[in-house]
């Protein structure tokens, strides 16, 4: 177990090592053990969290505020349109003030080319921890509750698993690239054969793949691209399918919509889950576009842990507030 954890920064997934991430991990398995036994474990008693807000949550924000009451401290919600950040307040100003007023900062800003430069500039003028509930290039608290719920499903053993991270089809708008970027990154270290699926204008970012591959050579584990959905799926393990913005290819909307619209036959359903093996789970970080993005037979059928998969976000997020904010 590594215990130099306290007072560290988690704005990407490789800022902790394979080993502090075995530890968070091991400490997020006590703290749903705790809950579940409702044993107490106050172990951050009058600490309190900066949650800032620049854009909506439902998931985060609830596993956030309540992580940290059960964890005996508590979180301040702080929606960026109620600040003076518009009038003035300058990311260096919010890390100092900010870091004088509380013992953490939880930033949410997914705003492209601007969120992750934001929480670095806070991160650097801070004394206290700052923790990434998701930037445009990262979503690392997701993707620690995603690797919880696997070694769950599929027991602490994932080598020579197969899993699947595919685009999906989805209208509503050009989604972040955060979560699949954070599971190629994360996902190879724990030994999973990574397979990456999406049509050829939804590619992730390079230096990001870069590293991916970096992380499957240290660990001697598959990866590979393909942009045939049916493909990704065929023998998988674990499928994990959503939607993500062609950033890459273009920013505009209205040109992302076009190109987005054609691939609406990238769904997940129940023909695409039948080329996966037969106990194979499915995974999404939600919300979903139902019978868009997955149809609602798959989403609430027998392969589906997404709300096991959400749940573990509040026991992995405590157990790196435990860890950083002590």
């Amino acid at each position: 177990m590594q215990t130099d954890l306290r007072g560290r920064d988690l704005i990407g997934d490789l800022d902790f090592s394979k080993e502090e991430v075995e530890t968070v991990l091991e400490v997020a398995f006590d703290l749903k053990r705790k809950r579940a036994l409702g044993e107490e474990h106050a172990y951050l008693r009058d600490k309190v969290l900066a949650m800032l807000f620049f854009f909506s949550s439902t998931r985060t924000r609830g596993s956030f505020e309540a992580g940290m009451a059960q964890l005996g401290g508590h979180a301040a919600f702080i929606e960026s349109k109620t600040t003076q950040i518009a009038h003035g307040d300058t990311e260096r100003e919010i890390g100092e003030i900010f870091g004088r007023y509380f013992d953490g900062i939880a930033i949410r800003h997914v705003e492209w080319e601007v969120g992750n430069r934001y929480l670095n500039y806070v991160a650097e003028a801070s004394r206290v921890p700052v923790l990434n509930m998701q930037c445009e290039i990262y979503h690392p608290f997701q993707i620690l509750a995603d690797l919880m719920t696997v070694i769950e499903k599929k027991g602490p053993d994932l080598r020579r698993k197969k899993m699947v991270v595919s685009w999906a089809y989805a209208a509503s708008y050009q989604k972040p690239m955060s979560v699949p970027q954070s599971l190629v990154l994360q996902m190879p270290r724990f030994g999973l054969d990574l397979v990456l699926a999406h049509p050829p204008e939804f590619k992730l970012m390079p230096e990001i793949m870069d590293q991916a591959r970096e992380q499957a050579r240290k660990y001697g584990t598959g990866f590979e691209v393909v942009e045939d959905m049916a493909q990704g799926f065929t023998g998988a393990d674990i499928v994990y399918a959503k939607s993500w913005g062609a950033m890459l290819t273009s920013t505009d909307e209205a040109e992302g919509a076009r190109i987005i619209d054609q691939y609406k036959d990238w769904i997940t359903d129940e023909r695409k889950m039948g080329l996966a093996k037969s106990d194979a789970i499915y995974m999404h970080p939600l919300p979903a576009d139902r019978n868009v993005e997955v149809t609602d037979a798959v989403i609430d059928g027998p392969h589906s842990v997404v709300f096991d998969e959400a749940e573990n976000r509040l026991h992995a997020q405590k157990a790196v507030m435990a860890l950083t904010m002590r």
